[in-house]
């Protein structure tokens, strides 16, 4: 059995200084839900073997202000469903507990894809999922159950 959570960056603003999307950094209410997701992870006492996160300024806050210490992955951003399952797939079958902090659209497929319904993730959304597998290149489409998933909202 293997557990994949993937949170959704928390809110943004609009446009970055730089114009570039990449660039794109926390506001101040997207700062504190991130926190405050971090600080539910630690509450469950959520431990991850591996944390996998976009190097996108807007990801790389969010795994900071929620106390996680990740591994950057340029393939993480703009990534498509397809493509994060590739990812995911390489991952070393050591790990059993996978995080993955990164984006919309991508995301909101890739849980839809693993559950096998159509899931919508806010900003700064966790959502686990529990796989039927013993080595991630065996994840498929429709295989998970949620284990949880938290929203800001529901933590303020």
């Amino acid at each position: 059995m293997k557990s994949l959570s993937l949170l959704r960056h928390a809110k943004t603003e609009r446009d970055s200084e730089t114009g570039r999307d990449f660039d794109r950094r926390l506001t101040e209410r997207g700062q504190v839900n991130a926190e405050r997701v971090g600080a539910e992870v630690g509450e469950l006492e959520l431990s991850f073997d591996l944390v996998l996160c976009s190097p996108a300024a807007r990801a790389a806050e969010t795994a900071e202000f929620a106390g996680l210490s990740p591994r950057y992955d340029q393939r993480i951003y703009d990534a498509s469903a397809g493509e994060l399952l590739a990812i995911v797939q390489e991952v070393d079958d050591q790990i059993g507990r996978l995080m993955m902090i990164g984006h919309n659209p991508g995301f909101e497929q890739f849980a839809s894809m693993l559950l096998g319904t159509p899931i919508d993730m806010p900003t700064g959304a966790l959502i686990e999922i529990e796989l039927p597998v013993d080595q991630w290149r065996e994840v498929g489409d429709a295989e998970g159950r949620i284990v949880r998933f938290l929203t800001p909202k529901e933590l303020t």
